[in-house]
């Protein structure tokens, strides 16, 4: 079983910067491949960006390509989401994810196996 809490989240001005992070607890953590999603008020939980078990793989929604990074710390058991250039559109709650298998970059929720609490980002205008 691994579990996952994010932290990091905040209020930021349109253009401003933050960083995730996620913590996971459990031996297998570099084994797996983590994403990141979203969710708006009102919306459908979105994804974000996915990162393979090396770090040597990367996808990226189109909405926050050339904005957003996804980085690992396999070591410290942490993935980040560097987001830079933000937007008021970037508000929601963000989840980190957890997908067992590894092999591959998924950006259906329904491919993940664990999750995060969420952390509240809000960008004003």
């Amino acid at each position: 079983q691994v579990q996952l809490v994010e932290s990091g989240g905040g209020l930021v001005q349109a253009g401003g910067s933050l960083r995730l992070s996620c913590a996971a607890s459990g031996r297998t953590f570099s084994r797996y491949t983590m994403g990141w999603f979203r969710q708006a008020p009102g919306k459908e939980r979105e994804f974000v960006a996915a990162l393979s078990w090396s770090g040597g793989r990367t996808l990226y929604a189109d909405s926050v390509k050339g904005r957003f990074t996804i980085s690992r710390e396999n070591a410290k058991n942490t993935v980040y989401l560097q987001m830079n250039s933000l937007k008021p559109e970037d508000t929601a709650v963000y989840y980190c994810a957890g997908d067992r298998g590894g092999s591959f970059l998924y950006s259906r929720p329904s491919d993940y196996d664990y999750w995060g609490q969420g952390t509240q980002v809000t960008v004003s205008s």
